[in-house]
């Protein structure tokens, strides 16, 4: 079931990743150009793209546990990719506080992980 609910959310990520234009901005706003934003941003960091990735790859990690180093390297490669992609699509934009804000998103899933493991083994 876990591993259902990672490929869902996967699915929907690459979705509102390469359509050319927000949709939860004209779920939200009624206007494709502008993206809802949660939280102010991290100085140079894009705090959407942190939660979103956080979501992702605590999703991803819990659900492949077995595989973690396989499922670690794809979630970097998603996060990359996925920015980069927007060099590619109408209406998107590279922006490197989202590629940072995606890898940071990996990063703090992973300590979350190792700090469970931490606690787990005292």
């Amino acid at each position: 079931m876990a591993k259902l609910i990672f490929q869902i959310i996967n699915i929907i990520f690459i979705i509102l990743y390469v359509y050319p234009g927000s949709i939860l901005g004209f779920i939200i706003n009624k206007d494709f150009s502008k993206q809802p934003q949660i939280t102010s941003d991290f100085m140079l960091i894009s705090s959407n793209h942190v939660y979103a990735f956080i979501v992702l790859s605590l999703t991803g990690i819990l659900s492949y546990f077995n595989v973690q180093k396989v499922i670690i390297f794809y979630l970097f490669f998603i996060s990359i990719i996925l920015e980069l992609f927007h060099l590619l699509i109408p209406n998107r934009s590279f922006q490197f506080s989202d590629l940072f804000g995606n890898i940071i998103g990996v990063l703090i899933s992973l300590l979350i992980l190792i700090i469970i493991n931490f606690w787990r083994k005292k």
